[in-house]
């Protein structure tokens, strides 16, 4: 499936947040969205599930125009900023409620998995980071939106996320930001930068230096 915005407009009173925008997802890739802090990318993500509307807008899914919003659909999740899960509830019983393999996560993070019975406030910030990401990521959807996933993670969960990341994006399609640009690098089919409201198709490292978006003491 291929997911696209286009022409996308976004005021808040006066200031022009986004104009003109284009983004592209399909099953398959890995959409990387790079940009600076308070660009835009939490609104663009939000705008493409459905929970913002901007001032001019167009979605398609497989070329045609889509009218109804994402998140009443169930077929994109999106992992926000901010912490989603319900802090009385046992770890394994989040995912019995999500429909979400726990015997996988268990084999992959034995570590964390031990802790089933606790409830998720017992759970580390990391910890809380990494389950609400993994849940999200292995759903049924058919888009996921991950905005900042790898924030308070440990480099080996980061690890552990971008290869499953990779696993399943061969049935699903994935737009993933983050300031850890190394990392949205490594594992992005499609890169985009947003600066100044516009998003533009990144080609090659060097243009994120051009940009003033790295330094250059990255490519020595």
């Amino acid at each position: 499936m291929v997911f696209e915005l286009e022409n996308i407009e976004l005021n808040f009173g006066e200031k022009n947040i986004l104009y003109g925008v284009y983004l592209k997802a399909e099953t398959g890739k890995v959409t990387g969205l790079l940009g600076t802090n308070g660009c835009g990318k939490t609104s663009l993500l939000k705008i493409f599930f459905g929970n913002l509307t901007a001032n001019n807008q167009l979605v398609r899914v497989d070329g045609k125009g889509y009218l109804n919003r994402f998140y009443r659909t169930g077929m994109v999740k999106f992992l926000s900023q901010k912490n989603y899960l319900p802090s009385h509830i046992r770890l394994k019983s989040l995912f019995d409620i999500f429909k979400v393999n726990w015997a996988e996560f268990a084999e992959i993070l034995p570590k964390l998995a031990s802790k089933k019975n606790p409830r998720i406030a017992e759970l580390s910030g990391g910890e809380k980071r990494l389950v609400e990401t993994w849940l999200i990521i292995k759903s049924n959807a058919k888009l996921v939106l991950l905005d900042e996933p790898f924030t308070h993670l440990d480099p080996i969960y980061i690890n552990i996320i971008k290869q499953e990341i990779l696993r399943e994006k061969q049935h699903k399609a994935f737009v993933i930001t983050d300031h850890l640009y190394k990392d949205i690098q490594e594992i992005a089919d499609d890169l985009y930068f947003l600066k100044k409201g516009c998003t533009k198709l990144i080609t090659s490292p060097l243009q994120l230096e051009e940009m003033g978006y790295i330094n250059p003491d990255y490519f020595s």
